[in-house]
């Protein structure tokens, strides 16, 4: 049962430009971003005060308010989302399917808010005042928990947290897993919500987020000459990851198929890329070894394109280095312009639109691109989205501690 062919089925998303593929879809293939000035809390004593809030999510469009109390929001955003993907892949999970269907999902912060806020009630009103139900909205393998509880899946179900990878790696071991026969369909993705004032000034004091604060729409600039940090975001991902054959059987849609996948370390610092991407270049080598793949027949790559000095320009030249001179004729953008750095959901979003590109042949910009940077010398698709033949099309993703995921997918033809 290996190497059989791997298709994704159905996308549900959550970000700060609104809920569903189709909102985000739109957004991005428009230019449109809706960072704004941080609005949960007041940001005026953070060195970054704009962020992307997913303002338009409601968890009572989902769930009951009962329900919705005993969960973290990154649960809510996990649970919500997949509830999207399934129905957007037409798939109920009945019994004669359930235990061949598994859930991956993955957190960065998982319940961090909760923990921030249930030990400000433990300090000021004592143990006795802390939720029974702390611990399950607190930890990162409730988010696949509560969708297998929720939609009768009783496959593999785990959680992995690789920082800003870990969407990524969610779904590229849940191709592995349906390519060898393991299962045949996962729910597979990433969660984060992490517009926080304790973690905003975790990043901020690092200098790794944007300091521009009075202009939040530009203040995420990829590859530009004048970017100074990304911008925090908070979201879900969720990706029916499915089996041709079970796609077929249930004459479901498809929006791309998954043909490899690469990851490993750079071994080099607990934040800063390896100087000279070598990590970065191994995984695209690895990603399209693993997909038989020549680097000349890739059309397109989703950047991991954060925004901060060292990524763009360790990114832009690992790509020159692993593609040579088919580079100059690769179209790079990145979604982190328009929709900020989603942290542990990233890898996810990403590929999702990335899928979205291949199916409908239209790259999304990088948009505030307006200074070139002679660092950064390649195609990325400024300002305004590009109608182009896209066949084939990798996504990026690099994360704090060295770790690099890469997904790579081609059009779906049967």
């Amino acid at each position: 049962m290996k190497n059989r062919r791997v298709v994704v089925t159905g996308i549900g998303t959550i970000c700060c430009n609104g809920v569903g593929k189709d909102i985000l879809w739109k957004s991005l293939t428009e230019g449109v971003s809706k960072i704004d000035r941080i609005s949960c809390f007041d940001p005026s004593s953070l060195y970054s005060q704009v962020a992307g809030e997913a303002r338009d999510f409601n968890p009572a469009d989902f769930m009951d308010s009962k329900e919705a109390k005993r969960m973290g929001r990154f649960n809510h955003f996990s649970l919500c989302a997949a509830k999207m993907a399934l129905e957007d892949a037409q798939l109920t999970v009945t019994d004669d399917i359930s235990t061949s269907t598994g859930v991956l999902i993955g957190s960065c912060f998982g319940g961090m808010i909760t923990f921030y806020e249930q030990y400000q009630k433990f300090i000021e009103k004592g143990a006795s005042r802390i939720s029974p139900f702390f611990i399950p909205m607190l930890i990162n393998n409730m988010a696949p928990g509560q969708i297998s509880i929720h939609f009768n899946i009783k496959g593999p179900n785990y959680s992995i947290a690789s920082a800003c990878a870990t969407g990524a790696h969610c779904i590229g071991e849940s191709f592995r897993l349906i390519r060898e026969g393991v299962v045949d369909i996962m729910v597979a993705g990433g969660t984060d919500t992490v517009v926080h004032p304790l973690i905003m000034a975790g990043f901020g004091n690092m200098k790794a987020l944007t300091g521009r604060n009075s202009e939040p729409k530009k203040a995420c600039r990829p590859f530009d000459k004048g970017r100074d940090g990304f911008i925090m975001a908070e979201g879900a991902g969720i990706l029916i990851v499915e089996a041709l054959e079970s796609a077929k059987r249930r004459n479901a849609p498809v929006y791309g198929e998954i043909t490899g996948f690469g990851m490993n370390a750079d071994g080099h610092h607990i934040t800063a890329p390896d100087p000279e991407g070598k990590g970065a270049q191994k995984a695209m080598k690895l990603a399209l070894q693993d997909g038989n793949i020549r680097p000349e027949q890739v059309d397109y790559i989703n950047a991991h394109g954060t925004s901060t000095p060292y990524n763009d320009r360790i990114e832009s030249y690992a790509i020159k280095q692993v593609f040579g001179p088919h580079a100059g004729k690769l179209a790079v953008s990145s979604n982190k312009s328009m929709i900020g750095h989603t942290m542990g959901a990233a890898g996810a979003i990403e590929f999702a639109a990335t899928l979205l590109t291949l199916k409908e042949d239209i790259i999304p910009p990088t948009i505030n691109y307006e200074e070139p940077d002679p660092d950064c010398d390649l195609d990325y698709v400024p300002n305004k989205a590009r109608e182009q033949k896209v066949n084939i099309a990798m996504s990026n993703s690099f994360g704090f501690g060295g770790v690099n995921a890469i997904l790579l997918a081609k059009k779906y033809t049967d």
